[in-house]
């Protein structure tokens, strides 16, 4: 008798050591799965580039601490984003676009680096922050529908810069004229503003991580007419081949 009780002690023992094994792996799992989704949420101003910044980035929170506005929130679990980093959504509390950036100097290891927010000399420049950039659904702006609407070109602190009104015509009433907003992407500092002052139930425009919203020309061509256009070329991988114009003319002509 006292052989098969320790012996379904044994086995129950064993069978809890199992299961608590299995739920620790589960737990694992999911913490490994959290930091891996959703891997390009909006950062602060001056944040490097998101795996660079991750890198960089102690999880210290003193970013979210010096924020006056509550902007910034550090990810925790089931945010789906790596948990400890800050981030913020624009819909809910956008970026006040402070003059003083508080969130960039007190940052200790430069995830956050006060020389991607400064000017020439060395000043900190707000509008020099690149948090993201504001993506017009046209579909659901009811700008585009021709309803009056100019709440995001309002709440833009870059008004007509970052956001600018295009006049164009109703061709299909003919006598009515359509005011749409258009992003000037160059000068977006992804602040949010214009998201959270959307009138739509969904905002109908978003600011979306700048690596995924824009493209990437890479270095196969470069704008003739801009000279600063050129120093992406000090990023190609490979030698550009120089075109042979006689050898071309040749072929061309010969052609004819």
């Amino acid at each position: 008798m006292q052989e098969n009780t320790s012996r379904r002690k044994f086995l129950l023992s064993g069978a809890q050591a199992i299961a608590l094994v299995g739920l620790g792996g589960l737990v694992w799992s999911a913490f490994l799965q959290e930091g891996r989704a959703d891997a390009l949420p909006l950062r602060p101003p001056g944040a490097l580039g998101e795996k660079d910044f991750l890198k960089h980035c102690i999880k210290c929170g003193l970013c979210a601490e010096a924020c006056p506005f509550k902007t910034l929130k550090l990810a925790d679990a089931g945010s789906g984003k790596p948990i400890g980093t800050p981030y913020f959504i624009p819909r809910e509390v956008p970026c006040e676009m402070c003059p003083d950036i508080p969130c960039v100097p007190v940052c200790p290891t430069k995830a956050l680096d006060v020389a991607l927010v400064s000017d020439e000399k060395g000043l900190l420049e707000i509008n020099k922050a690149r948090m993201g950039v504001a993506i017009v659904d046209k579909e659901h702006c009811v700008a585009y529908w021709g309803i009056q609407c100019d709440a995001c070109y309002r709440a833009c602190p870059l008004i007509g810069e970052a956001i600018k009104l295009e006049l164009k015509r109703n061709e299909r009433t003919g006598k009515h004229s359509y005011l749409l907003p258009v992003v000037e992407s160059e000068v977006c500092t992804g602040c949010g503003k214009c998201e959270k002052a959307c009138i739509t139930e969904k905002a109908a425009i978003m600011v979306m991580p700048r690596e995924v919203a824009l493209g990437d020309v890479g270095t196969n061509y470069i704008k003739g007419w801009d000279k600063g256009d050129e120093m992406r070329l000090q990023d190609a991988t490979r030698e550009i081949q120089k075109q042979n114009v006689n050898k071309a003319q040749d072929y061309l002509n010969g052609e004819l």
